[in-house]
């Protein structure tokens, strides 16, 4: 339930190769991953107090190593070595490989000789041996499909004005092939503007369509994780003004502040159905728009409102990541609590 565009010719640069996608980064929920730990990540530990933002961002994110997309059909030196759909290249030759590009270049150094892949797989890592071969125009290849980077819309959950950490999604990026979580260089926020919706309907989760600009950065990104992802931003001119304390969600009426039109965000009324203690799968709590305007304009929760603050009673309480694709009013919720933990201050 990803939509996918390719990245325009002339912003490919930016995103660090051909492999790069734009991505509309909700409803799929990743594999656990460790968050970088930050010291002294938020302002006042005996009262956290955050800015619920609710807007969307564009979202670039690098990944460490190449992951494996997909294998070509036949005896290819992929298969034939042992290399499987989901594993992370991380070295070629025992240099480091940083890029689909570069990984490419290294191959065609090889010149067709058996050369070593350092490979992670399932948490470990192995070593491979790959005899690339020419295709018929003479490049070196295995005969796999890799990808270097993703990036896409989605919005950002909160900030702490003192320090500049925030975090976005409530749920980690996964690439679409593989729906495995994708493995973490760097990355960064940058603006975002929504253009369009396409509604959800049954059985189709629907869209937020916007445009994002590539040649600014918000913010750097340190951490792809289960829970979201988190960076910071610059501390310069942040605003504290609406900040919040951290609360516990329960059953009753809430809010969500989101940006579904242009750049305006706007609070809308939602039911917390159910909190779920110990779900810990970005599934803690069960929600149902109820607000009018937000289900006409639509149809209720749609792929680029991950993230979307969810406030109640005067606290921040947690974000929307997921939504039931049989009645798109109803999703869940992830607490607020384990973005924090995520974001290396658990």
């Amino acid at each position: 339930m990803i939509a996918l565009y390719e990245v325009p010719k002339h912003a490919k640069g930016l995103l660090r190769g051909g492999a790069a996608f734009l991505l509309a980064l909700l409803l799929c929920a990743g594999a656990p991953a460790e968050a970088a730990e930050v010291s002294g990540a938020f302002s006042n530990e005996s009262a956290r107090m955050l800015v619920p933002v609710g807007h969307t961002v564009g979202i670039k994110l690098f990944s460490r190593g190449v992951v494996v997309v997909k294998l070509t059909d036949g005896g290819t030196p992929a298969r034939s070595c042992g290399l499987r759909t989901g594993d992370v290249i991380m070295e070629c030759g025992g240099a480091a490989v940083t890029s689909t590009e570069q990984f490419q270049s290294l191959l065609q150094e090889s010149g067709g000789s058996e050369t070593d892949l350092q490979v992670r797989r399932d948490g470990g890592s192995m070593t491979l041996s790959v005899a690339p071969t020419q295709n018929d125009q003479g490049v070196y290849c295995i005969g796999a499909w890799i990808r270097d980077s993703m990036a896409g819309i989605g919005t950002m959950t909160f900030y702490d004005p003192a320090t500049g950490v925030f975090g976005a999604l409530g749920h980690g990026i996964t690439d679409v092939d593989t729906a495995l979580l994708m493995p973490f260089s760097n990355g960064s926020v940058l603006p975002s503007t929504v253009k369009a919706v396409k509604k959800g309907e049954t059985g189709a989760a629907g869209e937020l369509r916007g445009d994002f600009d590539l040649t600014r950065d918000l913010g750097q990104l340190y951490a792809n994780t289960s829970a979201g992802i988190f960076g910071t931003l610059d501390t310069e001119g942040l605003k504290d003004a609406g900040a919040m304390p951290v609360g516990q969600p329960k059953a009753g009426p809430a809010v969500i502040r989101s940006n579904v039109q242009g750049d305006e965000v706007s609070e809308y009324d939602i039911e917390i159905l159910k909190v779920i203690p110990g779900a810990g799968d970005g599934r803690d709590m069960v929600i149902s728009v109820t607000d009018p305007e937000l289900v006409a304009v639509t149809g209720g929760i749609v792929q680029g409102m991950s993230g979307s603050p969810i406030l109640q009673n005067g606290q921040i309480v947690g974000a929307v990541t997921h939504v039931l694709l049989n009645d798109p009013t109803k999703g869940y919720g992830i607490l607020i609590d384990h973005m924090l933990e995520a974001a290396g201050n658990g």
